[in-house]
């Protein structure tokens, strides 16, 4: 039977419409760009290459399609511009606001920063797109938001205090979108990610995430590191679900004004259980990857365990993560082997 994803994607062939992507050259931007381009969509992407990669644009123009390039446009700018972001929404029927400055431990280290592109850059595309009225906005919330708050699963109506300040960032996010749903009647919807994983994640560097910094360590027989004894779990989510996620919001009405969505596979998996699917997929690969990892300390800021209820995601927008963590991580590994490896 056809779900409701297909069924969108089969009318947006039909009808192409207008899109901005912000933070495009970005690991989950460019793969809704992709995405929205095979489906025949023209797409604006937005970027200033702070943690984006100028090599995202050229692998999703590659892997969108022939004429892929024809129906993109991109725009070097950063959304602490506010004439920026107003240039960026000219013309588009629908938003998906990706820009951000992600990693829990780079907010520790500069707040600052943090705070700019998150907060005042958030508040510039929603004000922007608020001005435009006639197009729907959906933006990259996170799963940060539940901070100390214990009970699993994560359901959406119950939050902690924040543990960092990345995610207090994300928090006023939500509440700037909230409060322009009740006080100026414009719609969005949030998207609170938990641990999305896939293709051209960086896996380098100090704040890397830690499934593409795994996967090449892996690759490259070099020993893996894990925070803390292993027992911590996770809600890994693969990229293709955060992109069916994004693409049902567009074209799903908000019927509150504002609304938060979980999204995430609705399971945890165990930095141990990361560590061996990791490197069972890599063999796969005929790979011969350090078996055993090494044990550090607890990183400051970071949640022991975290899963999400997606039944509201499921009800509201009719999305159903089809991929799973073992299916999402033999693809990802099978891109990181082609795309990264030097022969």
């Amino acid at each position: 039977m056809t779900g409701k994803y297909e069924e969108i994607c089969a009318d947006l062939k039909a009808k192409p419409k207008r899109w901005l992507v912000t933070g495009v050259a970005g690991f989950i931007g460019s793969n809704l760009a992709e995405r929205l381009l095979q489906l025949g969509q023209y797409v604006t992407g937005l970027d200033n290459f702070l943690t984006g990669s100028r090599d995202n644009i050229e692998y999703l123009l590659r892997d969108a399609g022939t004429d892929a390039k024809e129906r993109f446009t991109f725009l070097e700018g950063d959304i602490r511009n506010i004439d920026t972001c107003r240039h960026a929404v000219e013309g588009v029927d629908h938003i998906l606001h990706q820009a951000a400055l992600g990693s829990v431990p780079r907010s520790l280290k500069d707040p600052l920063t943090t705070n700019d592109i998150n907060i005042t850059g958030f508040l510039n595309v929603l004000l922007a797109a608020r001005e435009r009225s006639d197009c729907s906005f959906t933006y990259a919330a996170s799963s940060s938001t539940y901070g100390d708050h214990e009970a699993l699963p994560k359901r959406e109506s119950c939050i902690g205090m924040p543990l960092s300040p990345y995610a207090v960032t994300k928090y006023v996010d939500e509440l700037y979108a909230h409060v322009f749903a009740q006080q100026l009647g414009f719609r969005s919807r949030g998207l609170r990610y938990f641990n999305v994983f896939g293709k051209r994640q960086d896996p380098e560097g100090a704040y890397a995430a830690v499934i593409p910094r795994w996967i090449m360590k892996a690759l490259r027989n070099e020993t893996i590191e894990i925070n803390g004894d292993g027992s911590s779990s996770r809600d890994f989510c693969f990229i293709d679900n955060v992109v069916q996620a994004n693409i049902l919001s567009a074209m799903t009405s908000p019927a509150e004004g504002h609304e938060v969505c979980n999204i995430a596979l609705g399971d945890r998996t165990t930095l141990l259980e990361l560590h061996a699917l990791i490197v069972q997929a890599v063999r796969a690969r005929g790979f011969t990857p350090k078996a055993d990892p090494v044990f550090r300390d607890f990183r400051a800021g970071d949640v022991r365990h975290s899963q999400a209820d997606v039944s509201m995601a499921s009800e509201v927008l009719g999305y159903r993560p089809a991929i799973r963590v073992g299916e999402g991580l033999r693809t990802t590994v099978d891109w990181y082997a082609s795309h990264r490896l030097k022969s």
